[in-house]
C-alpha cells in the first residue's frame, strides 16, 4: 500500500514539474518550434509535419521502430517454434 501512495506522489511530482517547465519555458519564448507526428493504419505510416525536414526526421523514425518491432515478432515467432 505504501508504494502505491509513493507512485502516485512521484507521478503528481512529475506532473507538476513538467507543468511548471512549460511555463517557465513559455515566458522565455525563444526559438522556432516545430512539430509533427506519425499515425500507423494498418500497414501504412501516415506522415505529416509542419516542415519537411520534421516529416523526413520522423519517416526515418517510423522506418526504425518499425524494424524493431518486426526483429522483435520475428524473435518471439522463432523463440515459439521451440514450444510447439
Amino acid at each position: 500500500m505504501a508504494l502505491v501512495a509513493i507512485g502516485m506522489i512521484l507521478v503528481l511530482v512529475g506532473t507538476l514539474l513538467i507543468f511548471l517547465s512549460a511555463l517557465r519555458a513559455q515566458e522565455r519564448a525563444e526559438g522556432k518550434v516545430e512539430g509533427g507526428a506519425v499515425v500507423v493504419v494498418g500497414p501504412l505510416p501516415l506522415v505529416f509535419g509542419t516542415s519537411e525536414r520534421v516529416a523526413k526526421a520522423l519517416m526515418v523514425l517510423a522506418i526504425a521502430l518499425f524494424a524493431i518491432a518486426l526483429a522483435a515478432f520475428l524473435v518471439f515467432l522463432v523463440g515459439l517454434r521451440g514450444v510447439w
